[in-house]
């Protein structure tokens, strides 16, 4: 290593103290040594800036090493340029941060944003503070307190609602008043009249509506009889209960719902029995058929009966005035019409043939005027 640099100093054996403490590498342990008059390369355990000048050195501190490595980052060091980022925010005219100002202006917007609410002509909102029932709010624009202290829950309350009971596929089966099973699906179509109501006086609306318009159901279908439940005067008769009865109850409950209306979609028989079910609707209709016919007939025969006796009055009336002259008509009359179905006349006058076959006479004649025309 003679005549040679070491990285850690002078390459002489004269007590190089190219340790952190000045110390040789012979072994001089007080790290007072003067360092060679030859300048050596920098040493990488020393703060930034320093080298082996001639200079006496100062020892580097395992503290500020780690001092300058931290975790807040690269600092100056004296000698050194910046060894890393250091970002700062602009300040205002004055030195003033501009932090305070952009918080104020996102609360300003943020309360701006939850503050206007605009609503439809069908809606209306619900305006609770701190979840507390406050107002009620219509169409329009209107301004409450910021989120969280206020909130506005807005509801659709023109719209008609339909609830179908059963739901698609199920069967409903219902009894009725003459203990027969009919297999009924029906729409329910009702609205909100009160939202206050609507959002806090029960805990499911729209569940107690289907509970309520089975119910009612139930108990105008157990009223009637099969035949009626089928027929359509049956049918408008339970809507018509089956509203009634729920919005009765309803109000009792205080629900804020108006029912608009029933329509029942189906009446049939269960599915176990649909087939005798359809044979007897046949004999039915059938049986309805002969009756219908068999009075068409009566009302034919009555009618006539009644034409005769109509006429018979008036006859009645003009034989009072003259009855001789009524009789005797009477009596040709009635010869005139026996003696026409027949083709015999009988004359009782002297000197004549007492039978004369005058028909058969007539036909002979005609015949032989109808073979003359065929010949010519």
């Amino acid at each position: 290593m003679a005549g040679k640099n070491s990285p850690w100093g002078s390459g002489s054996g004269g007590g190089d103290n190219g340790n952190e403490n000045g110390d040789s590498q012979d072994g001089g342990q007080d790290g007072n040594d003067t360092p060679p008059s030859t300048p050596g390369p920098r040493n990488p355990w020393l703060p930034g800036g320093q080298s082996g000048n001639g200079k006496p050195r100062k020892g580097a501190n395992i503290e500020d090493i780690f001092r300058n490595r931290g975790p807040e980052g690269p600092r100056r060091t004296g000698g050194g340029g910046p060894s890393g980022p250091n970002f700062r925010m602009p300040s205002r005219p004055g030195g003033k941060s501009w932090f305070p100002l952009i918080i104020i202006a996102l609360v300003l917007v943020w309360a701006g944003a939850t503050s206007f609410h605009q609503l439809n002509p069908r809606e209306q909102g619900v305006i609770t503070t701190f979840g507390k029932y406050t107002r009620t709010i219509g169409p329009g624009i209107s301004l409450t307190a910021p989120w969280p202290i206020q909130h506005v829950d807005v509801t659709d309350v023109s719209s008609i609602r339909r609830e179908n009971i059963p739901e698609s596929g199920n069967e409903k089966l219902m009894l009725t008043g003459d203990q027969n099973l009919v297999n009924l699906s029906y729409l329910i179509r009702w609205n909100i009249s009160d939202l206050k109501l609507y959002k806090f006086q029960l805990a499911d609306p729209d569940e107690t509506v289907r509970e309520v318009g089975e119910a009612a159901m139930r108990a105008s279908v157990a009223e009637q009889e099969l035949d009626r439940v089928l027929s359509g005067a049956g049918r408008a008769e339970i809507e018509q209960r089956v509203r009634d009865r729920m919005q009765a109850v309803l109000n009792a409950y205080k629900a804020g719902i108006t029912v608009q209306g029933i329509e029942i979609e189906k009446t049939d028989p269960p599915e176990r029995v649909i087939d005798a079910f359809k044979g007897v609707s046949a004999a039915q209709q059938e049986a309805e058929t002969e009756i219908n016919r068999a009075r068409a007939w009566a009302q034919q025969l009555l009618a006539r009966a009644e034409g005769d006796a109509a006429a018979f009055d008036k006859v009645y009336a003009e034989y009072r005035l003259a009855p001789e002259v009524t009789r005797r008509r009477m009596y040709y009359e009635t010869m005139e019409r026996v003696l026409s179905q027949t083709d015999k006349t009988i004359i009782e006058t002297d000197g004549v043939v007492p039978y004369l076959p005058l028909p058969e006479l007539g036909r002979k004649r005609s015949q032989n005027q109808d073979t003359a025309s065929q010949e010519q």
